[in-house]
């Protein structure tokens, strides 16, 4: 399966998956014109969609690729994404003939309630709750909530490729320089970083062993993280470790 990152919107991705015959999925597409442009340039076929949650940069194209395609939509159960043809929920499988794919879907609410990751062929499709050096924002969750969401994303092989769907790993790691300075691995990801995008390349996907060592919303139990809490007045337990970690970087200008 080929993993190929569409840069839409301002800064989201779409992510296309393909086989070698030019069957392929799409995931979160907030708009349609990035995919016809890539299914015209790579020759393929679309099979089928796949939705991680509602927000409107995620499935704002899904309207315009269904008036083209007629394929099946896999969403949460959600009625605010009313395209889905199949609802799915934690623990369910997809199973796709074309292109011939597994999918575990899992909850993994914070960033909003309802919200879902796909796991399988070797990819975490994780839409806005695990980042690059980052995770998204509690617009509906708790903290309590997005840090079950995150240990469970913590559990997958670390070989396994991160497509999350924002351009954010550049200010993310700033943000995590400032908790871990000394850690050499967030050092060595913020150069790499830095020289993908000089490129104008995509910072993804990222293997998730790399994030284990550079992600602090990953690391809530490591010591830096711990001091760093401290230093900031949080003495209690790791779900409040990790709420002041989100709370600091809501207000991160760097």
């Amino acid at each position: 399966m080929q993993v190929v990152p569409l840069p839409a919107l301002a800064d989201n991705y779409i992510w296309v998956l393909h086989d070698d015959d030019g069957q392929a999925i799409v995931v979160d597409p907030g708009e349609a014109q990035p995919v016809e442009a890539a299914l015209k340039q790579r020759d393929l076929q679309l099979r089928a969609i796949l939705l991680t949650h509602h927000h409107h940069d995620h499935i704002g194209g899904v309207d315009a690729l269904l008036a083209r395609h007629d394929v099946p939509v896999y969403a949460p159960h959600d009625e605010r994404i009313t395209q889905a043809t199949h609802r799915v929920s934690n623990g369910d499988v997809v199973v796709l003939a074309s292109p011939a794919s597994r999918f575990l879907v899992l909850a993994v609410p914070g960033h909003t309630t309802t919200h879902i990751a796909y796991t399988g062929e070797g990819v975490l499709l994780c839409g806005d709750t695990l980042f690059s050096m980052g995770c998204g924002r509690l617009f509906e969750g708790t903290p309590a909530q997005m840090l079950a969401s995150l240990d469970r994303l913590a559990t997958l092989p670390g070989n396994t490729l991160v497509c999350c769907a924002h351009e954010y790993t550049a200010a993310n790691g700033r943000f995590a320089q400032t908790i871990e300075p000394d850690n050499a691995a967030l050092a060595a990801r913020q150069q790499e970083v830095a020289a993908l995008r000089a490129r104008n390349q995509p910072s993804l996907p990222v293997a998730l062993s790399t994030e284990q060592a550079t992600n602090p919303f990953l690391r809530t139990d490591n010591d830096a993280v711990i001091a760093w809490s401290r230093r900031h007045g949080v003495e209690g337990d790791r779900v409040a470790r990790f709420a002041a970690l989100r709370a600091n970087k809501d207000v991160f200008i760097g």
